[in-house]
């Protein structure tokens, strides 16, 4: 059993590195940056034991790095993963789109091709018909009907 102790102490590296690399994996499926900032402090503790720093010094190394990073990287990592552009998916993200009219639009129906999907579609402004042909933005989407105006 000594022999096993032993081992560890003359290649510590190698137990932080391995440390580190299962805290990558755990962090992986957690997906909270916190446990990527532990295997920061443990790969700075396999680094210290590396160049010579001794078990204390070591795990004193990791310790204090994982907390840094835990308090001064994590928080601003975090804002910005979460200030990234609005992602629109849905209707949502239809709104804007050019289209093109596949059925002339008056104030009751018509289509247009958007998306690649034929959508109903009626025009923004019912006093003002818009022929089939002609390239269109969506305004926004009413239930199942675009809400189009002419792009010219």
């Amino acid at each position: 059993m000594s022999g096993i102790w032993d081992w560890f102490a003359e290649n510590a590296w190698a137990a932080w590195t391995a440390l580190g690399l299962f805290l990558l994996v755990v962090e992986m499926l957690s997906l909270d940056l916190v446990f990527l900032m532990l295997a920061f402090g443990a790969f700075a503790g396999g680094v210290t034991s590396a160049v010579g720093g001794g078990l204390v010094l070591s795990v004193l190394v990791a310790v204090v790095v994982a907390f840094g990073m835990l308090w001064l990287a994590r928080p601003s990592m975090l804002r910005r993963l979460h200030s990234g552009p609005d992602l629109r998916s849905g209707v949502a993200a239809l709104v804007g789109q050019s289209a093109v009219v596949v059925e002339a639009i008056d104030r009751d129906h018509g289509q247009v091709k958007l998306d690649g999907e034929i959508w109903s579609a009626r025009s923004f402004d019912p006093h003002r018909p818009i022929a089939s042909g002609a390239r269109v933005s969506v305004l926004e989407i009413d239930g199942a009907t675009a809400v189009v105006f002419p792009e010219d």
